[in-house]
């Protein structure tokens, strides 16, 4: 009887380290939309949001080698705006130069939908973006406390 409490407790256990973790993975922060005015750009983002906790914290715009060109900050959580629009620039690139653009989770990083594209072509999802340098996640600016 011991050795099968033992291992409900242990199975428990698991259950309560492994479902989390993999909750966790599932949550995102999709670029669903980019428009692009001169140098000021409108980005809309679907994201798994519940509040401070767990909300989309910045877009970026970076160039085709990794290198950030612009992030927009986003002082508040969405949970009750979904999908939501933010603006921001000046984005300071060329006509045809190619970017990416892609959002952030204050609690899991880079996990959604990148769009690709330029002022000239425009701006469309693609399937599988490159994989940029962990480092660019800890340049600034950074977000402060949020809001709400």
């Amino acid at each position: 009887m011991k050795a099968i409490n033992r291992l409900k407790l242990a199975v428990l256990i698991i259950l309560l380290i492994i479902i989390p973790a993999n909750a966790k993975q599932d949550v995102k922060a999709d670029v669903i939309a980019v428009l692009a005015s001169n140098t000021n750009f409108s980005v809309t983002i679907k994201s798994d949001e519940t509040g401070c906790a767990q909300y989309a914290n910045w877009w970026e715009v970076l160039d085709k080698n990794g290198k950030l060109i612009y992030r927009r900050i986003l002082f508040h959580s969405h949970p009750e705006e979904q999908p939501f629009t933010r603006s921001g620039g000046p984005v300071r690139i060329l006509n045809n130069e190619k970017v990416y653009i892609r959002a952030h989770m204050n609690n899991v990083g880079y996990s959604g939908s990148v769009f690709v594209g330029s002022l000239i072509n425009g701006f469309k999802k693609i399937k599988n973006p490159p994989i940029f340098s962990k480092s660019i996640e800890k340049q600034n600016p950074q977000p402060g406390k949020c809001w709400f």
